[in-house]
């Protein structure tokens, strides 16, 4: 299981294709008939939309900040379970992290901590010669980083080509593929990155299989399996995670007999083009906890899913669906019923928008004093948080690190009781805990401290 054939897909810069060669990887790989486990370095939920459908699986998320650098290789073993090879793509470039943290969170960081050959993604198409300089100083910067081969991207012409081959062959990394320009696999953008594939299906579909096809083409698929094939064990871990077992020293009950257990309370749980943003641990973690998991998609559903005992509205779009969200009257009014009646709910940016009493001025669901709209500035970092007040997710002190990632503004940040205090430069409070809920901007994941899915689920049990 450790010994997973395995690649790292980085760059030397956001923009030069990683998203393109890493799905079109996956998707090739699996038209092989390989099992393909598919993963991403980094908070991003988009991008493993896009691996979850060149794959089949789904898309995880690899964050040495949010989970803590331990977990990484957990977690990606957990993922690849059953898997004949895993394709991981970057985030940014190869050795950008966290702000301020050194090689924290960094593509260069998980592929130590995965001990897996990475596969360098740079856009040749302004320069010819001075690719080898670019190649060699990536290479060597950090002799703990294996750069196993490059791949050229948008390039030019078949003597441009020839050009890049020239200058590599002093780098002595080997070329492993060489793309053309090609818009068929160009997906298209907004606000905060790709147009998920939720809101896109047969147009993310058409461009996955564009990706596949591009890559195979113009890549040595048996030469980067063999790479992948020649990664080894993954170093330092003898078991993968698992959601039914504690970590961080944290005592369990997701271990206990069903018998032990009083009932398997109903936990929906957002989906659907609006609220497209969620980590699969999440609903695995809520699983072994005991609930029952019942996918919701406040576009079309008009009630709630029958016996529901909780809520979680995690990330997505809202913005972009807000009238229709606001048409859907009948779901507006159930969720404000489980809320009035106790039960736990749990939401996450566009969760808490969900819940405001109106979002650009779209009625919403009315559970928060609070109105929220677009805004032409982006909040995005990481964050350090603890929590203010006890709360259906954590007791009061319980410190998570979380993600912000959104354009939009909720007047007021902060409700009387507020979910989390965060260290940024000027330390504010923000978010909301009111009756059952837990609303806040701050995404986190919830494999770094399982206690929060387990205390959610007892919540459910109880109220």
């Amino acid at each position: 299981m450790s010994s997973i054939p395995r690649l790292v897909v980085a760059a030397p810069s956001s923009g030069s294709g990683k998203t393109t060669v890493a799905t079109g990887l996956m998707a090739a790989f699996a038209a092989r008939g390989l099992a393909v486990s598919p993963h991403k370095v980094g908070p991003d939920y988009i991008d493993p939309g896009y691996h979850a459908l060149a794959t089949g699986r789904p898309g995880r998320n690899l964050d040495a900040y949010l989970c803590g650098p331990e977990l990484v290789a957990p977690l990606f073993l957990h993922g690849a379970r059953g898997c004949d090879l895993a394709v991981v793509e970057g985030v940014m470039g190869m050795y950008d992290g966290a702000a301020g943290e050194g090689e924290l969170a960094s593509t260069a960081q998980v592929a130590k901590l995965l001990g897996a050959p990475v596969v360098l993604v740079v856009d040749a198409s302004s320069q010819s010669r001075s690719v080898a300089a670019l190649v060699h100083g990536f290479v060597s910067w950090d002799p703990g980083v294996r750069v196993g081969g490059v791949i050229l991207n948008k390039v030019a012409s078949e003597r441009h080509e020839e050009l890049l081959r020239e200058a590599l062959e002093s780098a002595g990394v080997p070329v492993l593929g060489a793309l053309r320009r090609a818009a068929q696999v160009a997906t298209p953008s907004r606000h905060l990155g790709l147009v998920p594939v939720a809101e896109r299906q047969s147009a993310a579909v058409e461009a996955v299989a564009s990706m596949g096809a591009q890559v195979a083409a113009g890549c040595d698929l048996g030469a980067l399996e063999a790479l992948a094939r020649g990664a080894g064990p993954v170093p330092g871990v003898s078991a993968p995670w698992t959601p039914g077992l504690p970590t961080h020293g944290h005592p369990s009950r997701l271990g206990e007999k069903a018998a032990d257990q009083e009932r398997r309370p109903v936990v929906a749980v957002a989906g659907g083009a609006a609220f497209s943003f969620s980590y699969a641990e999440h609903t695995e973690l809520l699983t072994a906890a005991g609930a029952d998991v019942v996918l919701l998609d406040p576009l079309r559903d008009e009630r709630l899913p029958d016996g529901t005992a909780g809520l979680v509205i995690g990330g997505g779009f809202p913005e972009v669906y807000a009238a229709e969200l606001s048409a859907n009257e009948p779901l507006r009014k159930a969720v404000a019923a489980l809320v009035e009646a106790g039960a736990p709910v749990a939401a996450e940016c566009a969760g808490l928008l969900y819940l405001c009493r109106e979002l650009d001025g779209q009625p919403m669901c009315g559970v928060l004093d609070a109105t929220a709209r677009m805004s032409e500035r982006l909040t995005l970092g990481y964050r350090d948080a603890v929590a203010v007040s006890d709360s259906v997710l954590a007791a009061a002190g319980t410190r998570m690190r979380g993600h912000e990632f959104h354009r939009t503004v909720v007047e007021p940040g902060a409700g009387a009781t507020p979910a989390w205090g965060v260290r940024t430069p000027e330390r504010r409070v923000e978010g909301f805990v009111q009756q059952g809920v837990h609303a806040s901007y701050l995404h986190t994941h919830w494999a770094a401290e399982p206690g929060v899915a387990r205390r959610f689920v007892e919540r459910c049990r109880t109220s």
